[in-house]
Order: structure tokens, then C-alpha cells, then sequence
């Protein structure tokens, strides 16, 4: 039932949790969201993503799409927990906003949906959240569905995820009749009310008390196997009490050798107080995270999660809003107060904090002071940056920031009105500013305004912000994405000099160089990266030292802009092989413009590879299409990878060339009659056709 229990007011630092909502797209993250902020009190009507009401997707763009754009913070209590929660995106053009949240949270709820398991955003946020090391709990979300299945949902997430799913509960009733869970640590039955609204306690159906024991005694033997303390009760009683139980899941959740897995109807209102009381029980507090590190006067340095520590806290989210500009920051240690001045180390420059503020989404409150393991928005500081660590002055600590990822397709933007050119610049300017995962630049030969994303929907949103934020017209061009060039065969001993006299001191350099192709590595996850390596062999002091790190400098400085068409080149292994120096005109610099023009002309003596970014599309569409869906894949260049019939749809996987998804989504919606959907995962780089290499 609802209860009071988001009254009790003890707050201490072992009772607070900051944890995001991870998932796929349409998985039910925001749903979740609005139900957890409305069975604490947070809020007293229950937000609907249809009806576009709900908190934490506040902004007209997502309530006209239906979809999380921005993360979302919010904060409510229960049973004593005070909960920092972050509601974030699904699709994966925003998964930079799930980067930067996942670096400032200390767990996480990953909900999956019932009928579809595990899918292609929900895995790629969950390698995310493996990389920050995040403790997770699983949310198996609309049990209520036709075709939902727990048993198939988990399977999915062992087979594709890889932890040890540790089913905690089992759901009472199927599809449209699911009423309640049975709770396997208590052996206790759950059942919801017709609403949602309330819940009854009582004991396990007769009907299921059978397969009730059966799954505890799983659930045992699995947390037996992973857990010493578990195995010892076990072996010695052939059971493990439900403290015992409860504390090796905590254990177990907190390290990532197993995930705890809950379900419920988040729409129908059903599991969401057993999923809150999970979140107490297993996620980790502040205090229960690893100091965080940082670098301090050039040294490593720890800072604990203590509010007496120094002030430190990493800028994690910029926003410009009608009051102002809001600055969120997640506090690691000590305690600011309002009227502080604290130090952005990166920048250099002090800041004031004029307020200090607990969000709800677009809704703030006003607070005196946060301390170590708060996560607020602060007014103020006028030119930190997402991943800027603001400290005191007098105890400096330079954390480390979220990673961006390299934007993948570009479009030209331009006003329509000349006389809106700076109104634009400057819209321009605080986009990138609030979303660092954007890049504006201008091409120096066409002099196009180019703005670069993470997909077709991120650009489409950005250009709306504009729109919409700065009532400005913007005209946009068609996009294209960001192409690289990389050896295929190299060359070896490339003999250049560079001699210079122009009067006074003279400039020599003498370098040999060898240029080879070099593999692609990455984690998985379709983060693939190509490198450069840059080496020497010179041998016997005939290039000093000093000059092979300035013709390395040199190297890099060729790979701005290779032969084939001007994109950056990358995946080459560069091998300084010999040189000479002249006693009086050599110098860095001559032996740094030796290793630029160097480079240049052996980039046109290899042969090279023009390299276009490929996705992995995964499109679920009725049966009675899937023909006419292959062929426009083979059309667009796709490789089928695999497809699975899922209860009268068809979920078809591929890798197609980025650029051959440009208009996809309105010519699938036409040939399903608007009944197909598709999204999109990175994967990295493939070699071009040489249709495409005259880009």
C-alpha cells in the first residue's frame, strides 16, 4: 500500500542514494520515474508519458515526441533514504547525457521490458555503466503486456549482459491478470489493488507456494555459489535465512558479480514499493563507493565522501533556463553554502554561488548549504562547463571529467535572415555549451556554418532548440557524416629532408620514416577505436631525443587532413627509422615540420582507405513486411545479421553505413504503414566502396 514511510526525515549519509533509470528506448524508464516520485509523495498526481504530464520529460520537445531527450534530476525519500534519482535518455543519439550521468551516480535501476528482454540500448547502457563500475539493480518492467514472459526477459539478460540475474520475486498472474509478486526472502505474497494505489500482504497462494519454494531454493543456491558467508550458512543449515540472504545480495550487487532482478507493471502502478525498498537494500551510499581520485598539484589524491573534507564537486550538466543559468554538480566531499566562492580548476577562474537549489526536474527548492554525496544545481557560476571540477581555492583537486564522444554526422546551418547571423552564433554557442557532445565549427572552404552530433535525431533536436528557444528561422543542410581515412598499404624508407636558408639561422631536418596499416581495437561495444602509433628506431644519438617527440608532433599535425578528400587519417602505425642533424640548424621546430610534410608524402605514396562510421539497426516490423524491409536494407547498403520472429513481429538486426540511413525512418513508417520501428548502436569504421570515396 502507499504508506507514509517517505516521511521519516533521517537523512544521514549512509541512508542517501544517487541512482539513474537505464534503459532502452520505450522500456518504461520515465514511467518508473513518475511512479517512484509519486509513491514517495514527491508529487501527488501520476505523470503520463501519452499525455504528455510527466515531471522529468518537461521539456515541449519530448512531450511532443514521446521520448527522453534531457536527463532528468530528481530527488524524493523513502523509509528513511533520501533518493537523488536521474531519469535518462534511451535512444542512443543522447548517450552522451547517459555518459555524464553515469559518471556522477553510485547505481543504477536497468529496466527491462517484458516482452522484448534485453535490447540493442539497453545492453549498449549497460556496457556504460560496466565501464563506470555502477552497481545495478533490474527492473523487468510490463509484466502486464500480451507475450510478457520474466523467465524469457531474464534469460536475455544472462546471455547478453553476462551477470548472474538473482530473481528476487514471482509474478502473480500473466499478461493482462499479473495482480502481484511473491517475495522469495520473506516467502510473503504482494497483491495490488485494481488502481495500483494500495497492496496487501499475506501468505503465498497455494497455487504457487510449490514453485515459490522451488525458485528460493534456485535464488539460494545462486547467491551460495557466488557468496563465502552464504555458502558457510548453507552448507552447514542447506538453507540461508533471509538476512543472510539479504546481505549476500547486497554484497553481490555492490561488486557486479550478480544483479537482483524485481518485476512490475510500472504503468498499472504494481511493484514499484518493493523496487524502492530494493534500491535501500542493495544499491550503495556514498559512503560505500570508493573515495573519489583526483589530481592535485600534479600528484594523485583522494577525497572522501565526508562533509568536514574540503570542498569538491564535478560539474556534471549546463542548462539555460528563465531564471538563469543552473550549473549541476555532484558533491564528493566537504560542504558548499550559498555565497561561497569556489575555484574551476580547468578554467582557472573563481566562481560565486549566489543559490544552491534540490531539483525537481524544471521545479527547484531553495537550500541553505549540500554536502558530500548531494547531487544539486547551483546558480552562480557563470562559465563552468560540464566535466569542470569546482573546488576551495585553498585545497585544489582536478577530477576526472566524462568522456564525449567524437560526433558522427554533421549538418550546415545558416539564418535565414542576415540580419540573425549573431543571434544564431550566439544560440550556437550556449547549445554547445549545455550539451558538450555537439561541435560547431566553419568550414574554411565553403565557410558553411557545420554543426556535428551524435545522429539524425540529435541534430534534428538541437536545430528545434534553436528554433523554439531563440524564436530564430535556421535553414539546414542535408547531413553528412564524418568520414576517416587510413592506410592500406604503407610505405617503408621514405627519405625527406627539409633544408631551409632564408638568412640568420638556417633550419635541417633528415628523417626516415615508415608508414603501416594498423588494426582497430576497442571494447565491444561499438566504441571502436582506430589509433596512432608513433615509435623510433633510431639508433647511435643520430636523432636526439628531443627531436624524435617533434617529429611525432609533426605526425600528429599531418593527421588532420588526408590525401583522399581532407578527413582526418587514423589507424597507421608511423616508425622513425633514421635521420641526421646539422650541429647549428636543427631545432624542434625544423625537425617538427620534417615529420608534418614528411608524413604528408608518405600518405600519398600509400594506398589509402576511405573509412564511413557503421551502425548496427535493429528494426522490429510486422511479419507481412519483412520482404520489402530487407530489400530497402540491401538497397541502403545493409548486411543482415540476424532477425527472430517475436509473437506476429519480425526483429530484424544489420550493420548499414550511416550514411544510408538519412530519411530511413519515414521510408520504414511507409512501407509497415507506420507499425515498424527502428534504432541505431555505433559500431565503428568499415572500408568504403569506391563509389563513396570521391566524398
Amino acid at each position: 500500500m502507499r504508506t507514509d514511510r517517505h516521511r521519516q526525515s533521517v537523512n544521514p549519509l549512509t541512508a542517501v542514494r544517487n541512482l539513474g533509470i537505464l534503459a532502452h528506448v520505450d522500456a518504461g524508464k520515465t514511467t518508473v520515474t513518475e511512479r517512484i516520485l509519486y509513491f514517495t509523495g514527491a508529487t501527488h498526481k501520476r505523470g503520463e508519458v501519452h499525455d504528455g504530464t510527466t515531471i522529468t520529460d518537461f521539456d515541449s520537445q519530448e512531450r511532443d515526441r514521446g521520448i527522453t531527450i534531457f536527463a532528468a534530476a530528481v530527488s524524493c525519500a523513502w523509509d528513511g533514504h533520501r533518493i537523488n534519482l536521474i531519469d535518462t535518455p534511451g535512444h542512443v543519439d543522447f548517450s552522451d547525457e547517459v555518459e555524464r550521468s553515469l559518471r556522477v551516480l553510485d547505481g543504477a535501476v536497468a529496466v527491462f521490458d517484458a516482452v522484448a528482454g534485453v535490447e540493442p540500448q539497453s545492453e549498449s547502457v549497460w556496457r556504460q555503466a560496466d565501464r563506470h563500475g555502477v552497481p545495478r539493480i533490474a527492473f523487468v518492467n510490463k509484466l502486464d503486456r500480451t507475450g510478457a514472459d520474466l523467465d524469457t526477459a531474464v534469460a536475455s539478460i544472462r546471455e547478453r549482459l553476462h551477470p548472474a540475474p538473482l530473481v528476487v520475486q514471482l509474478p502473480i498472474g500473466k499478461e493482462d491478470g499479473f495482480t502481484g509478486v511473491v517475495d522469495l526472502l520473506l516467502m510473503r505474497a504482494l497483491v495490488w489493488s485494481g488502481d495500483g494505489d494500495t497492496f496487501t500482504q499475506g501468505p503465498v497462494p497455494d497455487a504457487l507456494l510449490d514453485e515459490a519454494l522451488r525458485r528460493r531454493r534456485l535464488l539460494e543456491e545462486a547467491v551460495a555459489e557466488l557468496h563465502p558467508l552464504a555458502l558457510e550458512e548453507f552448507c552447514a543449515e542447506s538453507t540461508i535465512s533471509a538476512p543472510t540472504l539479504a546481505a549476500a545480495l547486497r554484497d553481490l550487487t555492490r561488486i557486479g558479480e550478480g544483479v537482483v532482478v524485481l518485476c512490475g507493471a510500472a504503468y498499472r502502478n504494481r511493484g514499484i514499493e518493493p523496487l524502492l525498498d530494493a534500491v535501500g537494500a542493495y544499491l550503495p551510499s556514498p559512503l560505500d563507493v570508493p573515495a573519489v581520485r583526483g589530481t592535485a598539484r600534479g600528484a594523485e589524491e583522494e577525497r572522501a565522501a565526508d562533509p568536514a573534507a574540503p570542498f569538491a564537486a564535478l560539474v556534471f550538466k549546463v542548462t539555460s533556463t528563465s531564471t538563469g543559468r543552473l550549473t549541476y554538480l555532484r558533491v564528493y566531499s566537504g560542504t558548499i553554502r550559498k555565497g561561497d566562492t569556489v575555484t574551476d580548476v580547468g578554467a582557472g577562474r573563481s566562481e560565486r554561488v549566489s543559490r544552491i537549489l534540490r531539483v525537481q526536474a524544471d521545479r527547484h527548492a531553495e537550500m541553505d548549504q549540500a554536502v558530500a554525496g548531494d547531487i544539486v544545481a547551483v546558480i552562480g557560476p557563470k562559465a563552468a562547463r560540464a566535466g569542470a571540477t569546482l573546488c576551495v581555492p585553498d585545497a585544489p583537486l582536478v577530477l576526472e571529467p566524462p568522456t564525449t564522444a567524437d560526433p558522427v554526422v554533421s549538418v550546415a546551418v545558416e539564418a535565414r535572415r542576415s540580419t540573425d547571423t549573431d543571434r544564431l552564433v550566439s544560440a550556437l554557442v550556449r547549445l554547445v555549451e549545455e550539451d558538450p557532445s555537439l561541435v560547431v565549427r566553419t568550414d574554411t572552404e565553403t565557410g558553411q556554418t557545420v554543426l556535428s552530433g551524435m545522429g539524425e535525431l540529435h541534430l534534428e533536436v538541437a536545430v528545434e532548440k534553436i528554433r523554439r528557444a531563440h524564436g530564430l528561422e535556421v535553414g539546414v543542410g542535408r547531413p553528412q557524416v564524418a568520414y576517416r581515412e587510413t592506410v592500406g598499404r604503407g610505405v617503408t624508407g621514405l627519405l625527406y629532408r627539409h633544408v631551409k636558408q632564408d638568412g640568420g639561422a638556417g633550419q635541417f631536418a633528415h628523417v626516415v620514416l615508415d608508414v603501416e596499416p594498423l588494426e582497430a581495437v576497442g571494447d565491444g561495444d561499438g566504441s571502436s577505436a582506430l589509433e596512432f602509433v608513433f615509435r623510433s628506431t633510431v639508433v647511435g644519438g643520430r636523432v636526439p631525443q628531443e627531436y624524435v617527440r617533434a617529429v611525432e608532433a609533426g605526425c600528429r599535425d599531418a593527421l588532420v587532413e588526408g590525401p583522399l578528400g581532407g578527413h582526418p587519417v587514423t589507424g597507421l602505425r608511423v616508425t622513425l627509422t633514421d635521420g641526421a642533424t646539422h650541429s647549428k640548424d636543427s631545432s624542434e621546430m625544423a625537425f617538427r615540420t620534417a615529420g608534418r610534410l614528411a608524413l604528408r608524402e608518405a600518405l600519398r605514396a600509400s594506398a589509402m582507405v576511405l573509412l564511413e562510421p557503421v551502425v548496427e539497426v535493429t528494426v522490429t516490423v510486422p511479419d507481412d513486411a519483412v520482404g520489402g524491409v530487407l530489400g530497402d536494407l540491401a538497397a541502403r547498403r545493409g548486411r543482415v545479421s540476424g532477425s527472430a520472429a517475436r509473437s506476429g513481429t519480425a526483429v530484424i538486426t544489420a550493420a548499414v553505413p550511416l550514411a544510408e540511413l538519412f530519411g530511413y525512418a519515414t521510408r520504414l513508417r511507409s512501407r509497415t504503414q507506420g507499425r515498424g520501428t527502428f534504432t541505431t548502436r555505433p559500431t565503428g569504421y568499415a572500408p568504403a566502396p569506391s563509389s563513396v570515396a570521391t566524398v
